[in-house]
């Protein structure tokens, strides 16, 4: 990258609307976590519902003023996946293979807000699709390519490596140092929120990577069936249904510490 180029991208990462527009992002990626978290409560009590973010997605577009909502919840997750995009060229960790580790993560984090935005306005507009769907649809695209089954595997591994990272963080308590941590009960209440938050979306994302890996194992594209899917699959297993609501509560309290992140996050 030039130095001009550089130099626009610092002066954009710094910019004052860009940061409160990305806080935004926090605490709307916890608004759509929270929803995910009651809906996989309702699937644990009644059975219904689809709880991914495209279930999250319907339901805010369903209630009054819905779409207006969705529209300001796309434009700040938008923000937030720029953020992570132009701090990946910022990196500053000496240690080459932690500074190419730490681009990755940021790059990955900046195009998955972006993708989540994308379905916001896709849902704004009308055309929203169910995300289980979509799953099993490019598990079945990438099965009929040359070597999708192990792309197929990869894709699997990777969502188990995401998930087991995230309940390591929990567990640790590492999130601690993407916040400015307030002292007090304000402190040890977004450590708890952080830490149950943290675990029960890692153990959901890990059961994705795992259905995938089924599915390339089973050469059957129907295993694969995203974030909904492996709600689901928690919900069969013995007491699943305990299980799934404690993971909606943590899906909750993720949302709860994402809200705070909102205002305690380091942008700079």
């Amino acid at each position: 990258m030039s130095p001009t180029m550089k130099n626009a991208a610092r002066s954009s990462r710094n910019s004052t609307a860009l940061n409160v527009a990305a806080r935004a992002g926090f605490a709307v990626n916890g608004a759509v976590n929270a929803v995910i978290g009651i809906i996989a409560i309702g699937i644990a009590v009644s059975g219904g519902g689809s709880a991914d973010q495209s279930g999250a997605f319907g339901a805010i577009a369903s209630n009054p003023g819905g779409l207006v909502a969705l529209w300001v919840m796309a434009v700040a997750l938008g923000a937030l996946g720029l953020w992570y995009l132009i701090a990946a060229f910022f990196v500053t960790e000496q240690d080459t293979k932690k500074r190419v580790a730490a681009i990755v993560v940021s790059a990955g984090k900046g195009i998955a807000y972006l993708a989540l935005a994308a379905a916001a306005v896709s849902f704004a507009t009308g055309g929203g699709s169910d995300s289980s769907e979509q799953s099993t649809s490019f598990t079945a695209t990438l099965m009929a390519s040359p070597g999708g089954i192990i792309l197929i595997v990869l894709i699997g591994l990777v969502f188990c490596g995401i998930g087991a990272y995230m309940v390591h963080k929990g567990a640790t308590k590492g999130f601690e140092e993407d916040l400015v941590m307030p002292g007090g009960t304000a402190g040890k209440g977004v450590r708890v929120l952080g830490m149950f938050g943290y675990i029960a979306r890692g153990i959901a994302l890990f059961i994705v990577g795992v259905l995938f890996i089924v599915a390339a194992f089973t050469v059957d594209p129907e295993k694969a069936t995203g974030l909904d899917g492996a709600l689901k699959a928690l919900a069969a297993l013995p007491f699943g249904q305990v299980l799934l609501a404690l993971v909606g509560l943590g899906f909750i309290a993720y949302g709860a510490y994402s809200v705070a992140r909102a205002k305690l996050a380091r942008l700079n």
